[in-house]
């Protein structure tokens, strides 16, 4: 995940919108909207240290960076870095039950699930024939468990129940030699040796990206959602670098390294889709016909976007593991779920699971009451649309049928079951 993505939120609610110009993925999109709520995780071997996934490497002073590090590993920054790199050595999630997520998941009413299989640092949730930084690596104490490709067991454990599934993708990697080469030090998040000088290392890059999509769209069955995340990594003109170099020098924008990363993502797409037909693809915050959807995070549009588009937000209070970490209340998740809902995007709810590869007993809780309300008001949150209002003040949401026969009214804040749902029916002849 792109943690604490300052300026994201209020991208996602302006940004232009590319249709895919297939008409085929544009019903595919139709058909996801039906689904409104799906399941994220983020899980690696930083779940160990309980912190904010990757960014504790990052060498750039933000908050969810510097502030994120596990404190007493190391006095500076190559240490903590050597040591971080030493935790799949000790990554051993023997209590990993995917069937029970996929169960609970089900129960709560979630159609869809998004599984981390790799995040930025490198560290691969997948058996990567490319690398052995993973969790079949020859350093996992997991990797001789029958079930040491998680990937492999998640995805097939949600399929079970009818989910769609979905593989988020790093597109950076800081552990490759070739993004971050060792020749020189990174000083941010971005490739940091010049891409128009040493373009056989990029070359390489690419390669090794293109291979590893490839093996995600080979190897795990049907994959309904890429989810590629790290949007700095794209293709830039001329123009765009000329401005960022212009923020670098006279804001002290994060981004001290503004060259283009061109990662070819229409030759991703078009190999990804020659074996997984209909794929959704999300290139998330890269304008263009490669983000088919839109995923604002932690974020809800205060007025919805009119596009295709997915809120991602953590259940608790971060995307990874955290010990005794505080869970939203089961009434505000679902106030968000209708929200969200009323104004014409799905929710996509992340659980960051533990080290051991459990859940907390307080996100089992939080889906079983989710999965109550469900089974008597779903009928006005899947495949629905947005009214010509979604709201009337802050305590009413609406949503309607496909069909337009159906207006549902949601009140917030109900004596009983705090958000009450109303079923009003017109006739198809209704002006």
């Amino acid at each position: 995940m792109f943690f604490g993505i300052a300026a994201l939120p209020a991208l996602a609610q302006h940004q232009p919108y590319f249709p895919d110009p297939d008409t085929s993925i544009q019903r595919r999109l139709e058909d996801w909207q039906d689904l409104k709520f799906g399941l994220l995780m983020h899980w690696g071997a930083y779940s160990q240290w309980g912190i904010v996934e990757s960014w504790s490497i990052c060498p750039e002073d933000l908050s969810w960076a510097t502030g994120g590090r596990k404190p007493g590993i190391a006095d500076n920054y190559h240490d903590y870095v050597t040591a971080y790199e030493k935790l799949p050595r000790t990554f051993h999630p023997t209590k990993f039950e995917p069937e029970r997520w996929a169960a609970a998941a089900h129960q709560a009413g979630m159609k869809y699930v998004v599984f981390t299989t790799k995040h930025h640092d490198g560290f691969c949730m997948f058996d990567s024939k490319y690398t052995d930084y993973k969790i079949t690596g020859s350093q996992s104490p997991f990797a001789d468990n029958p079930r040491s490709n998680v990937t492999k067991e998640i995805f097939s454990a949600f399929r079970k129940k009818d989910f769609w599934t979905g593989a988020y993708f790093s597109k950076p990697d800081w552990h490759s030699d070739d993004y971050w080469w060792k020749q020189f030090p990174p000083s941010d998040r971005n490739c940091n040796y010049s891409i128009q000088k040493y373009p056989e290392k990029w070359a390489k890059f690419k390669e090794f990206t293109h291979k590893q999509i490839d093996e995600l769209m080979s190897d795990y069955g049907k994959v309904d959602i890429l989810w590629l995340d790290g949007g700095w990594v794209r293709k830039k003109t001329d123009e765009e670098i000329k401005t960022e170099l212009n923020e670098v020098y006279e804001n002290s924008r994060w981004t001290r390294n503004p060259q283009s990363q061109d990662i070819d993502m229409a030759g991703i797409v078009q190999s990804a889709r020659a074996k997984q037909p209909g794929l959704i693809v999300v290139d998330r915050a890269v304008p263009g016909i490669h983000q088919n959807y839109l995923t604002p995070e932690q974020h809800i549009p205060e007025t919805g976007l009119p596009y295709p588009w997915e809120t991602c937000m953590t259940m608790a209070t971060s995307w990874s593991y955290v010990p005794e970490d505080q869970y939203k209340p089961t009434d505000e998740i679902i106030e968000k779920l209708v929200d969200i809902v009323s104004k014409g995007g799905n929710y996509l709810l992340n659980i960051g699971p533990s080290p051991t590869g459990e859940w907390h007993d307080a996100a089992y809780e939080r889906l079983k009451e989710i999965g109550d309300w469900m089974k008597i008001n779903s009928e006005a949150i899947y495949a629905t649309r947005m009214y010509s209002s979604f709201s009337e003040g802050e305590r009413i949401r609406f949503t309607q049928s496909k069909d337009g026969k159906t207006r549902y009214v949601f009140l917030f804040d109900a004596p009983e079951s705090k958000v009450l749902l109303t079923k009003m029916l017109f006739s198809k002849t209704r002006k």
